[in-house]
């Protein structure tokens, strides 16, 4: 009897070592992960280190040295001697990056080498390289610097789509000035809209990895070794909420970077606005998301595909679109030559119309958002001659652009301006294209001559901007 329980007992504990043994392989990983011994970010972090670097900018920006600088009686008081008290000095700023290419090519953040006068890249063995950049587009904070060397570490480009919420995830940047870095957590949701200063992103991925001023630019890391994403901004205020791009876009964008020194940014060719009570009721509209086309430009991908003025667009590539800002946004993030399913409501019915965005330098900005611009020195916003416009302003002209606010005690008020005038010339320079009044420099001009048309005829307005 005793030794029937001595075996049972060898077995059991038999049974229980090899429990103590077993190795975990996480799926889809490439590291075996040892539950009591392995560590897979460990080996990421070993891994992938290399291929990260610090990235140092000096800048040099101008700076005011009066003692209240802000308060607008010293401004006024001293005029013009207001500008003695502006000095020129030196800013130093630290970001991250990652090596993508053996020959040198690192991508990081459009921010982090903003106004850069140089920049300098450290590998993580010490050495040292100056940086000039390829390419770099502020929309999507995306930027590609060049280094001269050879045979370098490279991090893989995962697939960013695949990722689920709940992933392990880990960054490794420069946070503080403190050399690689690296923090570990989750991806805690996909598709996050940031609308905040210069920063007006749809998709982010958002991680509770902690990231931190200077961990810009650096790799999101999944657990197979691969980029997933690259990290760009926090909430300041708040713990565990950071913000990264996919990496899928990145390598939509990379190439373009690299090859034209910018994005080619897709352009659909509308003019939309908000859909609103009024034209749900009129229209007898049972939703209340989506964007109203109110003008097709003549010979645009749009106009091409078939939409129409009164099309309400609803999605775009099957994403839901709730305003005429999200529309906006979504077609900016696209690229020329991209081709997008636009589902639009016409005539009681849901249609789908395929368009092949064309390239937004086709057209002016205006085009490609469906806004308009301000001359904020003069006092006036103009928009693009079209339809509703010149309903609403009984204009007979397809030509120049139509002022639609004119700020009180402007230049422009002063000199007698009013919404609904069509402004066809600006110090002599004709608005024949809807972007031209874009283009024109103001903000340091002495006075502005403008040829304006009105009650069907035309005459100067010429105003002092000083």
């Amino acid at each position: 009897m005793k030794n029937i329980i001595k075996r049972r007992a060898l077995t059991c504990l038999s049974v229980l070592f090899a429990l103590v043994a077993v190795t975990v392989i996480v799926p889809g990983s490439a590291f075996a992960i040892d539950v009591f011994s392995g560590n897979p970010i460990a080996d990421i972090a070993r891994e992938s280190s290399p291929a990260v670097v610090n990235i140092d900018v000096e800048a040099t920006v101008t700076r005011s040295i009066a003692p209240f600088p802000d308060d607008p009686f010293f401004r006024k008081f001293f005029g013009e001697e207001f500008e003695r008290f502006k000095r020129s000095v030196p800013m130093k700023g630290r970001g991250s990056g990652f090596i993508v290419s053996d020959d040198g090519e690192i991508i990081t953040n459009s921010h982090v080498i903003e106004n850069a006068d140089r920049i300098e890249v450290t590998l993580s063995d010490g050495r040292k390289y100056e940086a000039h950049v390829l390419g770099k587009d502020p929309t999507f904070d995306l930027a590609v610097l060049k280094i001269k060397a050879e045979n370098l570490p490279v991090l893989e480009l995962g697939d960013s789509d695949k990722l689920q919420v709940g992933e392990w995830v880990v960054a490794i940047g420069n946070p503080f000035g403190l050399e690689h870095t690296v923090t570990a957590g989750v991806v805690s949701a996909k598709n996050r809209s940031i609308h905040a200063g210069n920063v007006n992103f749809e998709g982010f991925l958002q991680t509770d990895a902690a990231i931190n001023p200077g961990n810009s630019g650096g790799p999101l890391i999944d657990l197979k070794g691969r980029v997933v994403g690259i990290n760009s901004a926090i909430i300041p205020y708040a713990q565990g909420i950071g913000f990264a791009i996919p990496v899928n876009m990145a390598k939509d964008i990379m190439e373009d970077l690299v090859k034209y020194g910018k994005v080619r940014r897709g352009w659909l060719g509308v003019y939309v606005q908000p859909l609103t009570a009024e034209f749900r009721e009129a229209y007898g509209l049972s939703f209340e998301k989506g964007a109203v086309i109110s003008d097709v430009v003549k010979g645009s991908p749009a106009d091409e595909a078939g939409l129409e003025r009164g099309d309400v667009i609803r999605t775009v590539n099957g994403r839901e679109i709730d305003d005429h800002r999200q529309l906006v946004s979504v077609i900016r993030q696209s690229l020329a030559g991209d081709k997008v399913k636009i589902g639009i409501f016409r005539d009681g019915k849901e249609i789908k119309i395929d368009v092949v965005l064309g390239e937004v330098e086709e057209a002016s900005t205006e085009e490609a958002t469906g806004g308009g611009t301000s001359l904020s020195s003069v006092g006036i916003a103009l928009s693009p001659v079209n339809e509703d416009l010149k309903k609403e302003y009984d204009l007979e002209t397809d030509s120049g652009a139509v002022v639609t606010e004119v700020t009180p005690g402007s230049p422009a008020d002063r000199a007698g301006i009013k919404t609904g005038d069509v402004i066809l010339e600006i110090n002599g320079r004709k608005l024949l294209r809807l972007g031209d009044y874009r283009k024109l420099e103001l903000e340091n001009a002495k006075s502005a001559v403008m040829l304006v048309l009105r009650d069907q005829r035309t005459f100067f307005i010429s105003m002092s901007l000083r």
